[in-house]
């Protein structure tokens, strides 16, 4: 037809329950992915993170929001500990090394997705 468009796939919604999500190994920790790198067209992956120390890193590309649902400890970035306990959000742009002290569960909103082609340890350089 002429004047018409092919109309583009329309991103689904998602619903997803902690404990029906998977599970791996990270930098931080263990997360669980409740959005990421296995769903299309999401504007960011959501991971919820147990955190037990977590080795200093960075992103030249993403940025971390991370919101403390339980536990407490330390945030670093830049090298300089920050406290946070639960309630704590901490917003982390691209570029800033950091990592974590004591143990946690935190909510991790990356924008605009995961890739661990932006994944960057700061000794190894």
């Amino acid at each position: 037809m002429l004047g018409t468009k092919q109309s583009e796939p329309r991103p689904v919604a998602i619903v997803r329950h902690e404990g029906e999500a998977p599970r791996e190994k990270s930098t931080c920790g263990f997360r669980d992915l409740l959005i990421s790198r296995q769903d299309d067209q999401v504007a960011a992956w959501v991971h919820a993170v147990d955190i037990d120390g977590a080795q200093q890193h960075y992103h030249k590309r993403g940025t971390e929001l991370y919101y403390v649902l339980e536990g407490e400890g330390d945030v670093l970035l830049d090298g300089e500990p920050h406290p946070v306990r639960k309630g704590s959000l901490v917003h982390i742009p691209p570029g800033v090394v950091h990592g974590a002290r004591g143990r946690m569960r935190i909510l991790v909103v990356g924008i605009p997705d995961i890739s661990d082609e932006d994944l960057y340890f700061p000794e190894s350089e």
